[in-house]
């Protein structure tokens, strides 16, 4: 008996590392982006490593302002590469003009650093339910802040002058749910009742912010 309950261990163990077992890193030095298909297998099929060329690994353009002259004074200019395929990272500049911001959003599939290289900036996160605990702090030239995964946050200028900052999120696809966009500009709409009961107004002021989306 007692060797049968030994057979048994072994049989749960050796199962337990196959159904856990994962490839920790690539398979092979890198699986650049081929743009010459639209297939996606947990990111874009790999080029033909005879053809990948240094350029596939280079990105030129942080150092260009982005355009800020809109509704929010805020742009974000995303380094993609194809040298960045299934890598799980990927880089971004944001400016920020003058009062500028990054409305309330969360990334679901990414953690975030922020440095700040110009100006100075108010970032916060909020926790889950039922906390829902605000971590808040103002950065200058050379700090930087971690925004974890999945959580919503927000940033802004809060110095007279533009505003610089480099993000890098733990994903070559993050995502970007704006908290605005996502309830109050939804397709098809969220029903307006349901928005009122939840942010506890009135049905008519739930509709006429719904219509601001539109």
């Amino acid at each position: 008996m007692a060797s049968r309950f030994f057979m048994f261990g072994i049989l749960f163990g050796m199962c337990s590392v196959l159904c856990f077992a994962s490839d920790p890193s690539p398979l092979q030095d890198f699986c650049v982006a081929d743009s010459t298909t639209s297939v996606h297998v947990n990111g874009r099929v790999c080029k033909d490593p005879n053809l990948v060329e240094a350029e596939d690994f280079f990105f030129s353009g942080l150092n260009i302002a982005g355009n800020t002259s809109n509704s929010i004074g805020f742009q974000v200019t995303p380094a993609i590469i194809p040298g960045i395929n299934t890598l799980g990272i990927v880089l971004a500049r944001a400016d920020f003009a003058p009062n500028g911001f990054s409305p309330l959003h969360t990334h679901p599939r990414a953690a975030e650093i922020v440095i700040v290289l110009e100006g100075c900036v108010e970032i916060g996160f909020v926790t889950s339910n039922p906390e829902n605990r605000l971590f808040i702090k103002t950065l200058e030239v050379g700090d930087f802040f971690v925004v974890p995964k999945g959580l919503v946050h927000f940033q802004r200028n809060v110095g007279e002058v533009n505003a610089v900052t480099i993000a890098a999120l733990s994903s070559q696809g993050p995502g970007t749910i704006r908290v605005a966009d996502a309830t109050f500009g939804s397709d098809p709409p969220i029903p307006s009742d349901i928005l009122a009961r939840g942010f506890q107004i009135d049905q008519k002021t739930a509709s006429q912010i719904q219509g601001r989306f539109y």
